[in-house]
């Protein structure tokens, strides 16, 4: 890395604060000596997981409604990642709630940022291999989740039936890693 194409941060501040979301205004050095505001978002960190049944032919997902961008889009189960949790208890701990599976063995896929730019937002995806039903989700409101077969996501990515970030990416790593 060459520090000479470095953008320098001068100092932050708030505009709006939530434990939702946080807006601040960054002062910034670009590498050509301009230097201006530019807007930092922060979201909570997601963990979610692509869960294979014990087969690895199917991918528990949901169809679900998102009101912001007014979609409905194939996702996987997951969720915020809470204080003091780690990503992987956070995503062990969403799958049951969402869906009342708990999987036979979880490994980390990737963390990724979806917007760079200007939105602070690590998204933890983890690989879950085998399920085990444990009981009822408690979640009610996540949308209808069904086994989808590995065949049919390949067609949903294509159709641009899955949106979600997190989602598209995991499921893209899974399908490499299982050619």
């Amino acid at each position: 890395m060459r520090d000479d194409q470095r953008w320098t941060v001068h100092g932050e501040r708030p505009v709006y604060e939530s434990d939702w979301v946080r807006v601040s205004l960054a002062d910034i050095s670009q590498p050509s000596g301009d230097r201006f505001e530019h807007h930092v978002v922060w979201f909570p960190a997601p963990a979610m997981t692509v869960l294979l049944d014990d087969a690895e032919q199917n991918v528990l997902m949901a169809w679900r409604h998102r009101f912001a961008p007014d979609i409905w889009n194939w996702e996987l189960p997951g969720g915020i990642v809470d204080e003091g949790e780690s990503p992987e208890a956070a995503a062990a701990r969403e799958l049951i709630e969402e869906t009342g599976y708990k999987p036979r063995a979880l490994e980390h896929l990737i963390t990724f940022e979806p917007a760079v730019g200007m939105l602070r937002n690590p998204h933890h995806v983890f690989l879950g291999r085998g399920a085990e039903y444990v009981g009822d989700p408690t979640e009610k409101n996540e949308g209808k989740f069904e086994w989808v077969s590995l065949d049919r996501v390949r067609g949903l990515i294509t159709e641009g039936e899955v949106k979600n970030s997190g989602s598209l990416v995991g499921l893209l790593m899974t399908l490499d890693r299982l050619r």
